[in-house]
Parts: structure tokens; sequence; C-alpha cells
């Protein structure tokens, strides 16, 4: 019998997110002077930043490379912000040998081919309801909620919901 999605919860200790199509809705604005201007959800953030100071490992491995993404992620809380990168699968593989972590603790979302062969080797694939069919078909949990408008904050939400921790989290903060 296949195991589901909310019982790999209950092990993943680190979430990793592709950055275009996951955190923002894929699309850039471009301005006159070529800089590409992003939108990236507030509820995310939050979300991530609840990971961050519940003691989850939060990684970004992207492809692009807009230092304002990296600000912005940082200000999350964030440490571990890889952008430029070509070989996903290279860096993934470096990042969990310097934190000594196991592919099966690991939840990774990401959109598109470029995250395909990543998405493999990890404990809970998962992506945005407007992913690449290719990676729906690799995904163990598919959001409801597409790539930019909180499909980071529904797969965080659920695994610290399923670990007991999302309300704890919020009633710690707000007491």
């Amino acid at each position: 019998m296949a195991t589901s999605y909310k019982e790999l919860m209950n092990q993943i200790t680190t979430f990793i997110f592709d950055v275009d199509g996951v955190l923002t809705d894929g699309t850039i604005h471009v301005t006159e002077t070529g800089e590409m201007l992003r939108n990236m959800n507030i509820r995310d953030g939050y979300a991530m930043k609840a990971a961050v100071e519940n003691g989850y490992t939060v990684c970004i491995i992207s492809g692009g490379k807009n230092e304002g993404v990296r600000v912005r992620l940082r200000n999350l809380g964030i440490t571990d912000i890889y952008l430029g990168v070509s070989d996903k699968v290279e860096t993934f593989k470096e990042f969990i040998d310097i934190y000594n972590i196991k592919p099966e603790q690991v939840l990774y979302m990401g959109d598109d081919i470029p995250d395909y062969h990543v998405m493999q080797l990890v404990g809970l694939p998962t992506c945005p309801q407007n992913a690449a069919p290719e990676i729906k078909g690799l995904s163990t949990y598919i959001s409801h909620i597409e790539g930019g408008k909180g499909c980071v904050r529904d797969v965080i939400e659920q695994v610290m919901k399923v670990q007991g921790k999302w309300m704890e989290h919020f009633d710690a903060r707000y007491d």
C-alpha cells in the first residue's frame, strides 16, 4: 500500500523551494533599464519565517539570479539561498551533505523541467497547481494553489500541522 503524503510529512525537517513559478507566479516585469521585477506572496513569506523559527531548514535553489530575491529571503531568516544554479542536483547533494540531511527528510517544491531530476531524489516532491505536466506526474502532492499565490504556505502549513507545530508557533508569538 502506498504511503500517503500526510504520512510522509511526519519526517520532513527541510523545505527546498524553487523561486520562479513557486515563490512567484512565473511572470517577470521588465523595466526600461532591463531590471526584472517579481511578485512574491506575503503569506508564503510568513510561513517560511515560521518554519525557520520552528527549527526547520529552509533552502532556495533557483536558476534565477535576482539579488532582490536574495534580500527578501534573507529578511525572512533564510540563509541557504542558491541563485544562478545550473545543476540543481549537484547543489542539492552538496546542501544535504553540509547539513547531514537525509533525502527522505526533504520536501522540495518545483514547477518546471529544471526541477525534475532533483525532485526524484527527495522524500516528498511537491508542486503548485499550475506546474508543468511532467512535474505534476512526479509529485506526491500537488497543491491546490498556483505558484506565487500561496502554494509555499500551503505545504509548510500542512507539514507543521501534521507535526503539531503550526498553532503552537502562532500561539507562542501572539500570547
